[in-house]
């Protein structure tokens, strides 16, 4: 192994929490466990810290410091607010401070969306670069911007909710932020769902495939549902993910003409080829013609970015 040191690296999140011991980007051991989300932030982070503590344990390598990817904003301080309302008392929860003590180490924490690009922009799709638009399409839809090899946080450590753009496609949609017409209302994994249950009822254009018989049209959907639907050629599972995808690529062209990135990377559990293969056209469409040549990335390090995110700011000051 190369001379450097060994760091911790943490991601919670609504379903699971993973802790690993990173080395330059390499995974040397992980674990992970169920997120206790109907417990409290200390729970949670009593857990993280275990899963850590463990790891130490097996490994003859000690970690020098820590890194944890979060939900919700966090400010400098490692402080989570407008918190995510899947795990039970996270708003207010003093991450870094209550991990330091846990741990032992010294350390830092970061909204998991920007983890996500960290972790691109160190290790993954866009390694090397400078300037990059990170995008996460999932459950909701966030993002972050590195911009001259930092990541710009905001003044409250809140920049990067890109989800939150207006789109002419979500117009008049309800957002889960409670205003209408912002990305996520379409673009999002539950939102694509919800478009192609909600118009069901429309017949499937002649020509195309029978739907998988695993899928009712009228009752529960999800985007599984969709995808799989659309990959036997059912017209209307293809226009919501196509519809998604252009709203999703205005979006993208806006941020390439604000930012000026050297790439834009996406990833997430609903950034399926479906919906890049329509982003990616709709954003050059959108860009300025001299930068209708950024290229539109799609993860290389997949469920690990986030993870790889935390590490790689483990070092940095607070």
């Amino acid at each position: 192994m190369s001379p450097g040191p060994v760091v911790a690296a943490i991601d919670i999140g609504g379903t699971k929490t993973a802790a690993a011991l990173v080395h330059d980007g390499q995974v040397l051991a992980r674990a992970q466990a169920p997120t206790p989300v109907d417990a409290d932030g200390a729970t949670v982070l009593q857990q993280a810290a275990a899963l850590v503590n463990a790891l130490r344990a097996d490994s003859p390598l000690a970690p020098v410091a820590f890194g944890a990817a979060v939900a919700g904003v966090v400010d400098g301080a490692g402080v989570v607010h407008a918190a995510t309302g899947a795990i039970g008392g996270w708003d207010g929860t003093a991450v870094t401070a209550s991990l330091t003590a846990l741990l032992g180490l010294p350390g830092r924490s970061v909204n998991d969306v920007h983890a996500f690009v960290l972790g691109e922009t160190a290790y993954g799709s866009a390694a090397g670069l400078r300037d990059v638009v990170g995008i996460a399409v999932g459950t909701g839809i966030g993002g972050g911007v590195v911009s001259g090899g930092r990541l710009i946080t905001g003044s409250r450590g809140a920049a990067g909710h890109l989800g939150h753009i207006p789109v002419a496609q979500a117009a008049g949609l309800p957002c889960p932020c409670g205003a209408p017409g912002h990305l996520e209302a379409v673009a999002s994994g539950p939102a694509m769902a919800a478009r192609y249950a909600a118009q069901s009822d429309v017949p499937v254009q002649p020509g195309s495939a029978a739907l998988p018989e695993a899928i009712d049209r009228r009752g529960a959907v999800t985007l599984p549902d969709v995808v799989a639907a659309a990959r036997a050629g059912d017209a209307l599972a293809v226009a919501v993910l196509a519809e998604a995808g252009a709203a999703l690529g205005a979006v993208i062209g806006g941020l390439i003409n604000t930012f000026d990135p050297a790439a834009v990377v996406v990833g997430g559990g609903a950034a399926v080829p479906e919906l890049l293969a329509a982003a990616v056209p709709a954003a050059h469409a959108a860009a300025m013609p001299i930068r209708s040549d950024v290229p539109v990335l799609a993860t290389a390090l997949d469920a690990d970015a986030a993870l790889l995110g935390a590490a790689a700011v483990a070092l940095e000051p607070q």
